[in-house]
């Protein structure tokens, strides 16, 4: 009896592919696959997102229409609620207290058509001014319904929630780190910092550069106690350095601390180096547990020169150096940096949460 064609297939393929299937060509093209697909799933997730929330803000939209031509209370909700989940009994966030929600959420960000006004100048270009308008849209409608819960829950501000929608797609953030974001009231920490950098640094260079640095840092994740030490402050920031990563903001990678800088024979060390990938820069940060002083400036200078002449490679941009401290006197800071030939930045740290007898 013959071997059906099936069976002549499975032979072969056990023979001559099985090698084959473990070769690095293999290998290489199953992982590229696997990203497409995932890539392909999140492009879905988003665009049935992006659809859910714009089939809300119509809901709104006409839930407040109707309201206000038949002068309907806040009752019809409970009944529209009833109708709509009968009709979709699959469907989620058609209860009474989603729509009030939808409603809510209409209204704040409608009012005079703050989506297409918002941060999307008067133009006399009318294309330009659409193409804003459509990106705005896109970022407005691309983060999940549960953070603009959260938004519309935690600021009243449309200007600061408007801030807190961008900078979720940009970092791509969770609603857990929106929700810590938010409580380390970020929003009000986003104007730069003391810098020198708009006169050191190219003109787009420098006004990213000063995006990145916050003023104050927020330590509150930490846990020292009172009589910490700066070496204790740096222990603890690398223990915790997801959460300090999250702080310094999107863009950082964390090199070392303590970074041995051998230079004509003898040792230094800086405290903590970071890479900043968009920049194309490392990033040397030191910190001060008391108050700044105008000598601080000269050592960080000469941790930025030894980084460049020891570690930055050929295609890195010099380095950029930042002064994390308890106290700033302002004027003190701007004139000790006012002609400091390298990129320096002063900020403040808070760390409230000090625990008593450690």
């Amino acid at each position: 009896m013959e071997p059906s064609k099936s069976k002549e297939f499975s032979d072969d393929f056990k023979k001559d592919d099985c090698a084959e299937l473990l070769q690095p060509e293999y290998k290489s093209w199953v992982v590229d696959l696997k990203l497409r697909i995932r890539q392909s799933q999140i492009k879905a997730a988003v665009k049935v997102n992006t659809e859910l929330l714009k089939l809300y803000w119509h809901l709104g939209s006409e839930i407040v229409e109707k309201q206000k031509k038949s002068h309907w209370g806040d009752g019809f909700l409970k009944q529209l609620s009833k109708d709509l989940m009968s009709e979709f009994p699959d469907m989620k966030g058609l209860e009474t207290r989603n729509l009030r929600r939808i409603k809510q959420w209409y209204l704040a960000y409608s009012q005079e058509d703050l989506i297409r006004t918002q941060l999307v100048p008067e133009l006399a270009v009318d294309t330009k001014r659409k193409q804003l308008v459509s990106q705005f849209e896109y970022v407005f409608f691309s983060i999940p319904w549960g953070h603009h819960i959260l938004i519309m829950q935690r600021c009243k501000d449309i200007d600061k929630a408007f801030f807190y929608i961008q900078q979720t797609v940009e970092n791509n953030w969770s609603r857990n780190v929106l929700d810590w974001q938010i409580n380390s009231n970020l929003y009000e920490r986003k104007d730069p910092t003391i810098s020198n950098f708009s006169k050191v640094l190219p003109d787009v260079e420098s006004d990213l550069a000063n995006q990145i640095i916050k003023d104050p840092y927020n330590f509150d994740f930490l846990t020292l106690g009172k009589d910490y030490k700066e070496k204790d402050l740096q222990k603890c920031l690398e223990d915790n350095i997801s959460r300090f990563l999250l702080e310094l903001g999107k863009g950082f990678s964390f090199v070392g601390r303590q970074v041995k800088l051998e230079v004509g024979g003898d040792d230094f060390y800086c405290d903590l180096l970071f890479y900043h990938i968009p920049l194309k820069r490392y990033v040397v940060i030191e910190l001060k547990t008391g108050k700044f002083e105008p000598e601080f400036v000269s050592k960080v200078n000469f941790y930025c020169n030894a980084v460049n002449h020891l570690i930055k490679g050929d295609d890195d941009n010099d380095t950029i150096g930042l002064l994390i401290c308890k106290e700033r006197n302002d004027v003190v800071a701007e004139w000790t940096i006012e002609n400091a030939p390298i990129p320096i930045g002063i900020s403040k740290y808070e760390l409230r949460n000090l625990i008593n007898g450690i």
